[in-house]
């Protein structure tokens, strides 16, 4: 699929220039048709069959395996949630604190990456947040921070600056330390491929909804091989073990313990198909156009006078940040969107806004924001 057949195929364009895939992505029609085949089939077909509860296994175990195939991983080391906040919820739930361990963090994170770990400071668990300059790390910090820390919490790519974090870099010192990795990378896959082995993250969660273009309700965990024995998961239910019945029970091996009961299947169809549909434009593609319209757009900002990159000026991501002085980033956002421009403001930097720009935009996408600035 080429990047015009992707953009001819979402009706959403339709409609707006939109430039905010890092919050949300629209759906490609193949995709809302999988959503609604798996409805159908699971509500009108399944109960004459093979049963409705065998069918949504099907569904749920054909993506776990199209997800693994993506990262190249085995799929008994995917659990299936239903979005990253949640994922990220089942691994904090699922370690076992005392009072006096460490979670670092750093000052990058989405909420997601931030909520479970003031939760625990109600436990008596002690949050230390690793500081950055420009969506940059201090890696002095981070390599200070780690040394009695049992959790390190951080995002792959920030979603205030769109910014790499060295995730290798992290994990090594943090394993050293004997302290485990949890990333939060649901702004990478769609939009660049990422290698889960060379990561080496203890646990890494992500979604479909944003740079994949798949539904809302489906997201994912990676539990690297031998990190389950570290989860005693917070709840229970038929998904998590091996024989529900059993006087006995035991947790299914690897990611699948992580997993509880009774979901609807439609939306991890969706991701399945969002998945395949990325894979079929291919991440060459995708990286080459991105990064080709990125500059453009970080050349109309340093053309500007009234908006200032926040962005690294070379290219990293599809997530481009730039401060606006007049008027404030709320007012600028508001004043777009009744133009027809979707993109958002942020909560820091300050007065900052962010644009996303992913293989479905165009060069007159990009130029009809710069108009603005």
């Amino acid at each position: 699929m080429t990047p015009t057949e992707l953009r001819a195929a979402m009706p959403a364009l339709d409609r707006t220039t939109y430039m905010n895939t890092g919050a949300a992505g629209p759906s490609p029609t193949n995709v809302v048709e999988a959503v609604e085949s798996c409805v159908e089939r699971h509500e009108y077909d399944a109960p004459a069959a093979e049963g409705m509860y065998p069918a949504a296994f099907d569904v749920f175990d054909e993506t776990r395996e199209t997800i693994a195939d993506h990262f190249d991983v085995g799929s008994e080391e995917i659990a299936l949630t239903q979005s990253t906040t949640d994922g990220i919820n089942r691994v904090a739930a699922a370690l076992d604190w005392d009072p006096g361990d460490t979670v670092v963090r750093t000052d990058l994170e989405h909420s997601s990456g931030i909520l479970p770990w003031k939760r625990l400071k109600r436990r008596g668990v002690e949050v230390e947040v690793v500081g950055s300059e420009a969506g940059r790390l201090d890696m002095d910090q981070m390599k200070s921070a780690v040394r009695d820390a049992k959790l390190v919490c951080l995002s792959s790519l920030t979603w205030s600056h769109g910014t790499r974090l060295p995730v290798s870099k992290v994990v090594e010192l943090a394993h050293d330390a004997d302290a485990l990795v949890l990333v939060d990378a649901v702004q990478c896959p769609g939009q660049m491929p990422i290698d889960l082995r060379e990561w080496g993250a203890d646990f890494v969660a992500g979604a479909g909804h944003k740079w994949l273009l798949g539904p809302f309700g489906a997201g994912f965990v990676h539990v690297a091989p031998g990190a389950e024995t570290r989860l005693d998961p917070a709840h229970i239910g038929y998904r998590s073990v091996e024989d529900p019945n059993a006087e006995e029970y035991a947790y299914e091996p690897g990611a699948h313990r992580l997993e509880v009961g009774t979901v609807s299947p439609a939306p991890y169809a969706g991701l399945s198909e969002a998945i395949e549909t990325i894979e079929s434009v291919g991440y060459e593609t995708i990286q080459r156009r991105v990064e080709d319209l990125t500059d453009r757009l970080k050349e109309g900002i340093a053309d500007s006078e009234t908006a200032r990159l926040l962005s690294p000026r070379e290219y990293e991501s599809g997530l481009v940040t730039f401060a606006v002085e007049d008027p404030d980033s709320e007012a600028f956002v508001e004043e777009l969107a009744e133009d027809g421009i979707r993109i958002r403001s942020l909560p820091f930097p300050e007065n900052a806004v962010r644009a996303s720009v992913h293989v479905f935009n165009t060069e007159d996408d990009v130029d009809e924001l710069v108009a603005w600035l």
